[in-house]
């Protein structure tokens, strides 16, 4: 109970402090009695503008993945998963690539149930590529892309084809290489009995059902709400003469969408309204980039990671995902655009 109650804190804390925030940037006057400098009405205009925008865009989006993945987590039942799984690695690998594409789970209800199927049986390089490629090749991700680059769609075939390969050759390397099981093994067993218990004690499917579409959504929500804002205060007040030569440089602009996605944490049902927002002054392989490095390695996910596998690969896995989608994503760029 008090565990509970701590973290309602932080989260209404954390509501408060958003809506302040929002406030603030709608009404710029409130501050103007505190002697604080406030920027020019037009870039709090762009920057309001923008921000609604975005979170409007991206908000259908964030609910249709948190419905889908509640129903996913209440009603699918995951040893028959397990118990297909192929054994040729490449076959394991496609099967791994398909279930993202037939069940469309968010990478944050991802990491937990690739644990629970580990611990059923599937093999290790199935479950990382589940982790790394499903939650971007799934149908409303792909569907929510798609209402953010209608005029380009092919920027949603590269996301969808680069994650493919990302994903290929990661999960291969993870066979090849990483004997053992990286599993906090007594961690996992704790997660997964106290998962079964609630399950267990859980009477009413529907309402098990909305209880976890709400925890979802204000999860997804919040990491949309400031990537929103930080994307918004970015493109609103940051000289564009910099961000120009940012996105034009052939390594700098990668690595600094890169950069970004990880520290966004914005979920994949909605990256690609923000990433939309700078086509005009980024390069397309690098804003490619985000939309593929983003919801296989961001600073959310790496904490979830770090929960459930050793630090060791989680290290290795992050590294090999960074050069990856980097090397991948500069060649994309030259061979597509």
């Amino acid at each position: 109970m008090r565990k509970w109650l701590s973290k309602s804190g932080l989260n209404l804390a954390f509501v408060v402090i958003i809506l302040c925030i929002i406030y603030v940037a709608l009404f710029p006057d409130v501050i103007s009695n505190l002697s604080v400098p406030v920027p020019d009405m037009e870039k709090i205009q762009t920057f309001k503008t923008m921000l609604i925008s975005i979170v409007l865009e991206a908000l259908p989006y964030i609910l249709i993945g948190v419905f889908v993945s509640s129903l996913m987590q209440l009603f699918l039942s995951e040893q028959w998963i397990a118990r297909f799984c192929p054994k040729n690695p490449v076959l394991g690998i496609i099967f791994a690539c398909t279930l993202g594409i037939i069940f469309p789970v968010c990478e944050c209800g991802m990491i937990p149930i690739v644990r629970r199927l580990m611990v059923m049986g599937m093999p290790l390089y199935i479950g990382i590529v589940f982790i790394l490629v499903g939650p971007i090749v799934n149908p409303v991700v792909y569907a929510s892309t798609y209402q953010a680059f209608r005029l380009q769609p092919e920027i949603v075939y590269s996301r969808m084809g680069l994650a493919l390969v990302v994903g290929l050759i990661i999960g291969l390397v993870v066979y090849k290489f990483v004997s053992g099981n990286p599993l906090k093994s007594a961690q996992t067993a704790r997660h997964s009995n106290a998962n079964d218990a609630s399950h267990g004690q859980s009477q009413n499917k529907f309402l098990s059902m909305m209880d976890h579409a709400a925890h979802e959504f204000f999860d997804m929500g919040k990491y949309l709400i400031i990537g929103s804002i930080i994307t918004a205060a970015i493109q609103s007040f940051i000289p564009r003469e910099l961000l120009i030569q940012l996105g034009q440089g052939e390594l700098s602009s990668h690595l600094f969408m890169m950069a970004f996605a990880f520290i966004l944490s914005i979920c994949s049902t909605s990256d690609a309204f923000v990433a939309s927002s700078f086509l005009q002054t980024f390069s397309v392989s690098s804003i490619i980039s985000f939309l593929v490095f983003g919801p296989m390695v961001d600073f959310k996910s790496t904490l979830m990671l770090l929960s459930v596998f050793n630090k060791r690969f989680v290290i290795f896995l992050i590294v090999l995902t960074s050069v990856t989608v980097f090397i991948l994503s500069i060649a994309f760029g030259q061979m597509m655009f």
